[in-house]
């Protein structure tokens, strides 16, 4: 059991009967009656985030998220396929519960599934993915009004800022927690 002051970020417990991952924490100490534990949670399985209070009193079980890897096989539009590498299991997850880590996949990729009763509920992508630009339109060499950015749209969909020199082709190192261009690959 975790007491509610040990809930410091990154911890997984449970909540209402369902996994949570502390996203933020903070405790206010508030003399002889204790301490007072604001945190903001994320539910696993609906990727929601809420507030809560707890006392220093309140107690949790531990969430057991297990995390495996998988290759990514392909989509149907609704549903995304994995396979377990060591397995050879294949399962699935809806689009809605991907929190968008779809557009940073291409097919054989490997990601880290979070299993919760041995149920798939969410994935965990590396920080940066390699993509090929598929359309930007072409940099004036002396445009500096826009911050010397365009838009680019990747082979997956994902439409980020790059600077002007990107071209069609190149292959960019993006920043899957940002969606943000690092560099080229």
């Amino acid at each position: 059991m975790y007491n509610a002051s040990e809930l410091k970020v990154g911890k997984k417990f449970i909540m209402d009967e369902q996994p949570y991952e502390v996203l933020t924490y903070s405790q206010k100490v508030v003399g002889r009656w204790g301490s007072i534990i604001n945190v903001k949670a994320r539910n696993l399985l609906t990727g929601s985030s809420v507030p809560k209070t707890f006392s220093d009193k309140d107690n949790f079980a531990p969430a057991d998220i297990t995390t495996n890897s998988y290759d990514y096989l392909y989509n149907d539009g609704e549903n995304y396929y994995f396979m377990n590498q060591d397995t050879y299991e294949q399962v699935s997850l809806v689009k809605e519960t991907l929190d968008w880590a779809e557009l940073f996949m291409q097919d054989w990729d490997k990601v880290l599934l979070q299993e919760y009763n041995w149920e798939p509920i969410n994935i965990s992508l590396e920080p940066t993915c390699i993509l090929e630009v598929m359309e930007t339109p072409p940099g004036e060499k002396w445009d500096t009004a826009t911050g010397g950015k365009k838009p680019a749209t990747m082979n997956t969909g994902l439409v980020i800022q790059v600077p002007l020199f990107i071209n069609v082709g190149d292959k960019l190192i993006i920043d899957t927690r940002t969606k943000e261009y690092r560099s080229r690959a």
